[in-house]
């Protein structure tokens, strides 16, 4: 099969930003951990597993197991998992939100490059291992744009209510929409095939967290792909410092405004950040909300709640239930960071875009900035 490779650059698709990244442009590269040649691959693992926890890494695993006990496990996810005990073993990772049905095509580009990558790794570098891991946005709240999908020139609609987290959400009323699609798939084997793994994620009762899993795992089981839910207290525990200083003392808002800042004056006077700072970049979770949280002169509140919390008791909050406290997009890299091995991210211009702005927040946190892969 003859195969025609068209660079970013050339496809006209992306960001001038993007485009200047890829072209190592020295003024961007005090914002990243360099171009994600194999050399600087290998360097970030040595980097990596230096800095990296071995209690993060047992907790991690353990984690992974239980996310995984209703699952059944291919040979190959479980020699991953296996892998990931041990102190050699670095993970590529990508993330996204539970679009249904995966979504967009991008989706399924984002997942196949992070396997691509970490066989490609091991095969160069025989001294560690490498995992490919998809970290499930599942705390994200944007339920519109995950809410539908198209097939075949029609659009598909959940139409239910959400406000919180889109993890929790239960999959019982999707049971209409999935009736109507299953008809459109016909009766062809892979329709048929469609329409089991169907029936065992989205229709077998539960969260659209587990159903997610289901449906990813059973298309990419044969290749070791790990799934990670990050909404998890045991992960949480091990970022509950990070979730005390940022309530505290708002490092990633000060950071990251310098950083864009820098980025005007050294990169492109025109420069438009991707994600502007908060003051605060943390939600508080409770049934059904996901409540942006917002520091004033008596303590901490959200929007609707009349009283404040003291400082003291939202610590203790912290201490005691980390589970409940939310990072937000600019947030969540430190902590998908502090919690894999990671040496590399596999995302999307946007996405790309908004980590670009992180760099100087994560030295001020002492954790290694991944590389970058678009």
């Amino acid at each position: 099969m003859k195969a025609h490779h068209i660079p970013f650059i050339e496809t006209g698709y992306f960001s001038d930003l993007m485009c200047d990244y890829l072209n190592d442009k020295k003024e961007l590269q005090p914002f990243h951990s360099g171009l994600p040649s194999f050399e600087n691959l290998y360097q970030q693992a040595l980097k990596k597993s230096k800095a990296y926890s071995p209690q993060i890494r047992k907790t991690l695993c353990d984690r992974l197991r239980s996310q995984y006990s209703s699952v059944k496990m291919s040979t190959s996810v479980a020699e991953n998992l296996q892998l990931l005990e041990n102190e050699n073993t670095l993970t590529v990772a990508t993330g996204h939100q539970l679009c249904l049905m995966t979504g967009p095509l991008y989706f399924i580009y984002k997942i196949v490059s992070t396997i691509k990558l970490s066989r490609q790794l091991k095969d160069r570098y025989p001294d560690l291992d490498f995992v490919p891991i998809y970290w499930m946005a599942t705390e994200d709240h944007d339920f519109e744009e995950i809410s539908a999908f198209i097939f075949q020139g029609k659009k598909f609609q959940w139409n239910t209510e959400s406000g919180g987290a889109v993890g929790k959400m239960n999959t019982k009323s999707l049971k209409p929409l999935l009736d109507l699609f299953k008809k459109e798939l016909g009766n062809s084997i892979n329709a048929n095939i469609l329409k089991s793994l169907i029936e065992k994620s989205y229709e077998a009762g539960g969260d659209l967290s587990h159903a997610t899993r289901i449906f990813v795992h059973s298309l990419f089981e044969a290749y070791g792909l790990l799934i990670i839910d990050g909404d998890d207290a045991n992960l949480k525990k091990h970022f509950i410092p990070y979730l005390k200083e940022e309530l505290q003392e708002q490092t990633c808002a000060q950071k990251v405004l310098s950083q864009i800042e820098t980025l005007e004056k050294e990169y492109n006077p025109h420069y438009k950040p991707q994600v502007n700072p908060r003051d605060l970049h943390l939600f508080f979770l409770e049934e059904g909300k996901r409540h942006r949280l917002i520091k004033d002169e008596r303590g901490y509140t959200w929007e609707g709640k009349e009283d404040s919390v003291s400082a003291s008791e939202m610590m203790d909050w912290v201490e005691k239930s980390p589970e409940k406290f939310s990072p937000n997009v600019l947030l969540r890299p430190l902590y998908q960071e502090v919690i894999l091995p990671n040496i590399a991210y596999i995302g999307g211009g946007g996405e790309l875009a908004y980590w670009l702005e992180l760099k100087s927040f994560f030295d001020a946190q002492k954790v290694p900035f991944p590389l970058l892969i678009l």
